[in-house]
């Protein structure tokens, strides 16, 4: 009995012990395209768009209608005089009347009013794609800053680490000099101040990471309880500045706010068409057969089945269109032109936008380099203080503002690659390449 628990305690544990996965951001970014919950509604957004394209090309298909009718008359009424002499009558040749119809309509000519329907439908699916592909871009940046951001608060955990290992070690050197009469209490307290602080930025870090875990989580949908462990450094390699000058060149060819503003200015374009089409005559064609019941062709009306059927051409123009579309073919012109500067301000913005971003990512892989050198100086000069310190020649005070000084640089290297990294992604995202 007391085994079972045992082994039901062990399950429970093992049950409710969060899951760890290991992901590098290549491995990320691969989950946001196939997974994540934004890109699966656009994209099933694009499927929808897409029969309805299909709907619109069925449209050119011949109309194609039945129906059927049945009719059991009474006796009709007769008054001979007035409201006197009523008498009734039964309708000839029989009560029955019956009919089975067959029609159809082809449309031969509207003015092009059918195919900017379809060619509408067909620039709409385009709208469609690139708006599922501008959403896979955004989820993928938002995962990448994600990730990398998660990357970046794991190596300040690390540089915390440090710090509180040195804020151990001076705290006991401290100790062993006042016990030698050699620092004031002053000191000691200063010290246990120092790791205080460093222990609280160790937990502010930790509940940092737990959250961007959740967020992170929910971006690839892989649930808010898994931990995600980074695969990657911030160290990691990232593109030469040299080599982004190829995405910069293209970037008004593939930025998507670039061609959903040509894609506006296609559909206005049809809808032009299509308002100028009512100017035009519309012609179509169209049938039926049927078996009718009694035969009403004759009089007086026969007893029997018959079937007829006929073929005739229908032609209609609205005379009114004349003075009606006027304004509606001018308000569509407005708009077609409106649209055309609306693309050279979106190409004017993503230009200044894409430069922008160029010019910081070339900052911050200038910065990087700069940070490591900062580094080397600054544990040189923490240990220069350290000695200085134990020997009476410095105060507690540069000691720490050495100390603070390294922790500084190293911080700000860790920010400035992971920002760097960032930068390259929304510069992808920003040219259309994401």
């Amino acid at each position: 009995m007391m085994t079972n628990q045992a082994n039901a305690q062990q399950e429970q544990m093992q049950f409710t012990q969060p899951q760890i996965r290991t992901l590098s951001l290549n491995e990320a970014i691969a989950l946001t395209r196939a997974q994540n919950i934004a890109v699966k509604i656009a994209e099933a957004e694009l499927n929808a768009v897409d029969e309805d394209l299909k709907d619109s090309k069925r449209s050119v298909l011949p109309v194609l209608t039945t129906g059927g009718t049945y009719q059991r008359y009474t006796k009709a009424l007769l008054f001979e005089d007035g409201l006197g002499g009523l008498r009734s009558v039964g309708r000839r040749p029989g009560p029955n009347g019956a009919s089975l119809n067959l029609e159809s309509s082809f449309n031969v000519f509207s003015g092009g009013k059918v195919n900017a329907s379809i060619a509408e439908a067909k620039i709409r699916k385009d709208m469609a794609e690139n708006n599922s592909a501008d959403q896979t871009g955004n989820s993928v940046l938002q995962a990448a800053a994600q990730y990398l951001d998660l990357v970046r608060k794991h190596d300040l955990g690390n540089i915390i680490k440090d710090q509180l290992t040195r804020a151990e070690t001076r705290l006991k050197i401290i100790h062993s000099l006042y016990k030698n009469q050699r620092v004031t209490r002053s000191d000691v307290l200063r010290a246990e101040v120092g790791l205080s602080n460093a222990q609280l930025n160790k937990i502010q870090n930790d509940n940092d990471i737990l959250i961007l875990n959740r967020k992170l989580g929910v971006l690839l949908n892989l649930g808010e309880e898994l931990i995600i462990l980074p695969a990657d450094s911030a160290n990691a390699e990232r593109p030469a500045f040299e080599l982004v000058d190829g995405v910069v060149k293209t970037a008004l060819d593939h930025a998507y706010s670039i061609k959903r503003a040509e894609q506006n200015i296609r559909i206005q374009e049809t809808k032009l068409k299509g308002v100028r089409s009512n100017y035009y005559p519309s012609v179509s064609l169209f049938t039926a057969y049927g078996f009718n019941y009694p035969n009403n062709i004759f009089y007086p009306p026969i007893d029997q089945l018959y079937s007829i059927g006929f073929v005739g051409v229908k032609v209609s123009y609205n005379i009114s269109s004349l003075y009606h579309v006027r304004h509606k073919e001018s308000a569509a012109r407005i708009r077609v032109n409106n649209l055309e500067q609306q693309k050279e301000l979106v190409k004017l913005n993503t230009s200044q936008e894409v430069d922008a971003q160029y010019i910081k990512y070339k900052e911050a892989l200038n910065r990087v380099e700069v940070m490591k050198k900062s580094i080397e100086q600054s544990k040189i000069n923490y240990r220069i203080m350290t000695t200085k310190y134990q020997n009476q020649l410095a105060l507690l005070t540069d000691l720490l503002d050495a100390d603070n000084l390294l922790q500084e640089a190293l911080f700000s290297l860790s920010n400035a690659q992971t920002s760097a990294s960032v930068l390259y992604y929304q510069l992808l995202y920003t040219t259309g390449n994401l």
